[in-house]
């Protein structure tokens, strides 16, 4: 995992040198950004990762079904060929054709961007020599996926999305002199409540004494006292790929005779709508 002292990072093979994007360029491309391009932008940020399918999901969802894709498709091409994003060298999991199918990550522009935006300067080179592993892009997908489904469940009027930070974001202070490392902060806010959740993405890779460590990591954090953003202590939710992932977490929680209440257990499918539903409830 990346260090926390990094602000950003670039996923594909030969990462990009910031450092040598020429600024003329940079300011051509921001004179014919829209604010849809710049809502791509902000959540390639946010999120590192995004598959072409989520973008649309997120971006384009007042167009019909056809004119979706088609749109979707010429505006990826466009940042693409203004090195705005770029995609993966390789595609990560499933089997979509296409730039639907494909993991799109920020590009040089991109990144040079959002350090103006950021106010850092441009001689600090933001840049990453290799691409990770499938399995840590599919983990990093996997969160991506939460956040793009609880958007989609807050345009139904169910809530406010206020806040999602992924990892390095989400890390908090242990009060140890280390970190606690969620994989994602959430903080959702509806009818004069607001709840707070650390989310671990679990992809069933790991063995569950593995993710029984974890329990026990915000079990300790939760008895001394120690809290999260906005001076509380969140919920932790526990997301598995599946019911039969989601009932082993289950049980293996239960098994343990600290705060209970403190976890909550959702499948990917379920995790949007339960949470939305625990705030209106």
């Amino acid at each position: 995992m990346e260090s926390l002292s990094s602000t950003r990072s670039i996923l594909m093979t030969g990462g990009h040198d910031v450092s040598r994007v020429r600024q003329a360029h940079v300011d051509w491309v921001v004179e014919r950004l829209t604010p849809r391009d710049w809502s791509i932008l902000t959540d390639l940020d946010r999120l590192r990762l995004l598959t072409g399918s989520q973008l649309e999901r997120l971006h384009f969802p007042d167009l019909h079904d056809r004119s979706r894709s088609v749109v979707r498709w010429r505006v990826l091409k466009r940042l693409t060929d203004w090195r705005v994003i770029s995609p993966l060298s390789r595609r990560v999991g499933g089997s979509k054709r296409g730039s639907a199918g494909a993991a799109y990550t920020l590009d040089s522009v991109g990144l040079r961007l959002i350090q103006l935006q950021d106010g850092i300067g441009a001689h600090q080179q933001v840049r990453r020599s290799a691409l990770p592993g499938e399995r840590f892009l599919g983990h990093i997908l996997a969160g991506s996926e939460l956040f793009v489904r609880l958007v989609e469940q807050a345009r139904t009027g169910a809530g406010k999305l206020a806040d999602y930070r992924a990892e390095p974001r989400s890390w908090q202070p242990d009060g140890l002199g280390g970190w606690l490392k969620p994989d994602a902060y959430i903080r959702l806010v509806g009818g004069g409540v607001e709840d707070n959740y650390f989310v671990e993405i679990d992809r069933a890779t790991e063995h569950i004494s593995t993710i029984s460590r974890k329990v026990t990591v915000y079990l300790d954090f939760y008895r001394r006292g120690q809290l999260g953003p906005h001076g509380i202590m969140p919920r932790v939710l526990f997301v598995a790929p599946d019911g039969s992932r989601r009932d082993a977490l289950k049980r293996m929680i239960e098994s343990n005779p600290g705060h209970l209440d403190l976890f909550i257990v959702e499948t990917e499918a379920t995790a949007a709508r339960s949470l939305f539903m625990e705030l209106t409830s």
